[in-house]
């Protein structure tokens, strides 16, 4: 039986963030977009709204509301491209959902052949290196937001060093951008400790010690300079 993959709750303010700092960069009038983990619907809904031509696509169909069209789709399939269009899509978007499949290579696999080859694909994932993350490894052994108190079905971390090194590489995908939400701070930790942990970030090494999501923008040609945004999106 395959693991259900639907995307959970998405953190506050980030489909915002999205919408008006990160989409409209790569907007052209028409062009097709899909939105990959659609859950009910809202950001399908936004990009139509948005003047992309936007399609659906989600493992459950069962809290689907939104009126544009919809693709069942189980993500954790060989091959899921097949049937939603090969080579047809000018953006393909994906929000907390990779770290819910079981294969997350053959899912960015997946998501190259979708592309155009101008097209890019905008994902989002719980960045699992920032400061937090690390001091809850090092203290408890579990894995921040992927541990027995988070998302049941949270399975697959995406960690920075392989997902550059290894991932990409292997789906013949390039990180054309990157972005971490919030920019300098932590939504998911307590207000007492950000502030703490903002403090240690100064005396860790390493990427990707703020933020609680990666917003990672990624195309199938090589053809832009990777861009790292501290920008705060608030």
């Amino acid at each position: 039986m395959s693991a259900d993959t639907r995307p959970t709750t998405t953190a506050p303010g980030l489909h915002e963030f999205l919408l008006q700092r990160v989409f409209p960069r790569y907007f052209r009038a028409g062009e097709r977009a899909l939105d990959l983990g659609a859950g009910p619907g809202a950001l399908a809904l936004q990009l139509q709204g948005a003047g992309w031509n936007a399609i659906a696509a989600d493992m459950n169909p069962a809290g689907y509301q939104a009126k544009v069209p919809f693709v069942q789709i189980d993500f954790n399939q060989q091959d899921f491209a097949s049937e939603l269009g090969l080579g047809s899509f000018g953006l393909v978007a994906s929000v907390e959902v990779i770290e819910h499949v079981e294969n997350p290579i053959g899912f960015l696999r997946n998501i190259k052949r979708l592309l155009k080859p101008d097209g890019v694909a905008v994902l989002t994932t719980p960045n699992v290196d920032n400061t937090p993350a690390r001091i809850k490894f090092l203290l408890r052994g579990t894995i921040r937001m992927m541990d027995a108190k988070s998302e049941k079905t949270h399975i697959t971390p995406i960690f920075w060093d392989l997902f550059t090194r290894q991932y990409l590489p292997r789906a013949k995908l390039h990180l054309l951008e990157h972005l971490l939400y919030p920019a300098r701070g932590y939504q998911m930790t307590r207000p007492g400790l950000a502030g703490s942990m903002r403090l240690l970030s100064l005396c860790l090494g390493g990427d990707c010690l703020y933020g609680d999501n990666h917003i990672l923008v990624l195309g199938a040609n090589g053809n832009g300079m990777v861009s790292q945004s501290n920008e705060d999106p608030a």
